[in-house]
């Protein structure tokens, strides 16, 4: 490990000890003055976050929903570094997840379930509430560099009840792992709305072009397991979510499996257009992301898709 790799490990490590460590009212005001610096200054990565949240809007962002969507960002951090440190009844107490008990019913009638979601909220917590039910949830995690970060990262989620395969770097395919915990009927939750492969299924996504992962859709067809859309966001008191589904899927009269991928693909990407139109602050996607982007000055939509995000189609 270079010296620089160590740097970042060490604080890592040490925004763990320190942020658990503070009142909660002191982080939380330390947290949102960084947010706030980090929004007025407007670098890359803020620059690229108000871009992004140009497209879900269909007009420019205003000053004040840049800096409501750092300070979202940084409480997911914040709450990151906390989590470890709570109880199954404080982190089930602690995030609301409506449908959860769709979860629940999927892991008990044995099929186990594909949850796919968003770069929102706080996606952490929301697994946590899961595990804290008594029911096991298997997820795959980027092989983060250096090493030691990615370890660490391993250990803050095994210790909230997750089983990780990574990405790269494991015993077998990653999609052989989650195929084989879903039949032992474990919830399968996977970050959807970026693809990190660059062999994506390509979809159409506020208006534009871009690339999801083809993992919640090939797992979908493969298993037999059902397949929800989970819209993440934050209340002041508390991180929400929402299980929304299962959503329909292709059988084999709507041709071969790669159309059908595509067409599972699609929808995912819709539901989660839905989530994020209705509370874009709350997104927290700081990287490029489209291919061809949507066309400027045209949010009908994003209004289209936050209407209809209001609503499970299934209840």
């Amino acid at each position: 490990m270079s010296g620089r790799e160590r740097l970042v490990v060490l604080g890592y490590a040490a925004g763990w000890r320190l942020v658990r460590a503070l009142p909660e009212s002191a982080a939380s005001a330390l947290f949102r003055a960084g947010a706030d610096r980090a929004a007025a200054k407007r670098g890359p990565g803020v620059q690229r976050l108000a871009r992004n949240l140009r497209n879900v809007l269909g007009h420019d962002p205003s000053d004040e929903l840049v800096r409501d969507a750092v300070r979202s960002y940084a409480r997911y951090w914040l709450e990151a570094f906390r989590l470890p440190s709570k109880s199954k009844a404080q982190l089930r107490d602690g995030f609301r997840l409506h449908g959860v008990d769709k979860l629940i019913a999927a892991h008990e009638a044995g099929t186990g379930a594909i949850v796919a979601l968003p770069h929102a909220g706080n996606w952490d917590a929301a697994g946590a509430v899961v595990t804290a039910h008594g029911v096991p949830l298997t997820t795959v995690a980027e092989r983060l560099k250096p090493e030691g970060l990615y370890r660490r990262f391993l250990a803050y989620r095994e210790k909230l009840g997750m089983t990780i395969v990574p990405t790269v770097g494991g015993q077998g395919s990653p999609i052989d792992a989650l195929v084989k915990a879903l039949g032992q009927a474990h919830i399968v939750p996977l970050l959807a709305d970026r693809d990190l492969s660059a062999r994506g299924v390509e979809v159409e996504f506020f208006g534009g072009r871009t690339r999801m992962p083809a993992g919640p859709a090939m797992l979908a067809l493969r298993t037999g397991a059902p397949l929800f859309v989970v819209d993440m966001w934050y209340e002041p008191d508390m991180a929400c979510g929402r299980v929304v589904g299962p959503l329909p899927v292709p059988d084999a009269s709507a041709g071969p499996l790669d159309v059908r991928v595509k067409l599972l693909t699609q929808q995912v990407a819709d539901g989660l257009a839905r989530g994020i139109a209705a509370h874009p602050a709350d997104w927290h996607m700081l990287q490029k992301l489209w291919l061809t982007e949507p066309p400027a000055g045209d949010p009908a939509a994003a209004r289209a898709t936050s209407a209809a995000g209001a609503t499970d189609p299934e209840e």
